[in-house]
């Protein structure tokens, strides 16, 4: 699994991050988590709005810092 958090550093992007990588630790999910930080490659997805956090090439989550809940159901397959 691959899992990309999209934010150029501002907090809420960081404390996304931070969410997403203790999911996949509590769930024992095996994922590369990457942190994207440049503009351009962030647009490149058609993302406009940070934090964002994409699964397996799909968009999951834009502008919000998501729930642990919901991060669950992403991950699990």
């Amino acid at each position: 699994m691959e899992i990309k958090v999209l934010g150029p550093g501002c907090a809420k992007c960081k404390q996304t991050e931070e969410i997403v990588r203790q999911v996949v630790a509590e769930e024992g999910i095996a994922a590369d988590i990457e942190k994207v930080t440049d503009i351009m490659k962030i647009a490149g997805y058609g993302i406009f709005g940070t934090p964002a956090v994409i699964v397996d090439g799909e968009v999951k989550c834009v502008g919000k810092i998501p729930k642990k809940e919901e991060i669950k159901t992403w991950i699990k397959k």
